[in-house]
């Protein structure tokens, strides 16, 4: 009977320790999401629509996204946070948030926008990129959530049917408003050239546009060039530190502030 006790005992105590982490994962999500909640109010981030890209040959439709994000207050959100540095939306997903910055690669791993603890992080620009989304290649990493919060949304682009649904990213900082059509999908090892952050020759452009495309889950028909500004969203996939999930889009039209 003792034994018996004891057992009992042990498994509600293992039930209790569970279901509290369970609770207290729950609870840390909530609070991730009240930041993002309130960043999105601050800087009256509209609803977008989805614009379909072109068939080939045919003449782009106009995009009312672009007017629906000129008033998007970024300043508002740099009151709060000085690290802010624009803002990313795809359409119809779940992926709308302040891009942050700052002196490393870690802090915004483990903290919101707002610079509370959460392990949901921020969307952080590479600290040694350009914060005006100048260079050839800027790279922004995000968490990977299961309930696809944050960059969630990525691993969707998997499948061709979901990238025709969302094929572009939306973009938007002090030098305008920008949208990147969407070129390549997959799964990179992270000492591969996906994550070079300098390149000095035109054949350094080429090859990293080259191994995007080769790679790619997707066929999208989008063809960057070396003169193209790219940015790459770079997620964990799940299983393990070897590898990240990445989403490469390509600028293909921005409308400037002022």
């Amino acid at each position: 009977m003792k034994v018996r006790r004891a057992v009992t005992i042990l498994l509600a105590l293992v039930l209790i320790v569970c279901l509290g982490v369970v609770g207290w994962k729950q609870l840390d999500y909530m609070r991730g999401a009240a930041d993002y909640s309130e960043a999105s109010q601050v800087a009256a981030v509209p609803r977008l629509e989805t614009v379909p890209l072109p068939e080939q040959g045919e003449k782009a439709p106009p995009d009312p996204n672009f007017d629906l994000l000129t008033d998007v207050d970024l300043e508002s959100l740099r009151e709060v946070n000085e690290d802010v540095r624009g803002w990313i939306c795809i359409p119809d997903t779940a992926l709308s948030y302040p891009v942050v910055q700052c002196g490393d690669n870690q802090y915004y791993l483990n903290h919101t926008w707002k610079g509370k603890r959460s392990s949901a992080g921020a969307i952080f620009l590479e600290w040694q990129a350009s914060g005006d989304f100048s260079d050839f290649a800027t790279l922004i990493y995000g968490h990977r959530m299961n309930n696809e919060t944050m960059f969630g949304t990525l691993r969707e682009y998997k499948e061709e049917e979901f990238w025709r649904e969302h094929p572009s990213i939306y973009l938007v900082h002090d030098g305008g408003v920008c949208r990147y059509d969407i070129y390549a999908a997959f799964e990179a090892g992270i000492k591969t050239r996906v994550y070079r952050l300098t390149f000095p020759e035109r054949a350094d452009r080429e090859e990293f546009i080259a191994f995007g495309l080769e790679n790619s889950a997707l066929q999208t028909g989008v063809q960057p060039s070396p003169d193209s500004k790219i940015i790459t969203l770079s997620t964990c996939t799940g299983r393990g530190h070897a590898t990240r999930w990445v989403v490469q889009a390509v600028l293909t039209e921005e409308r400037q502030s002022g």
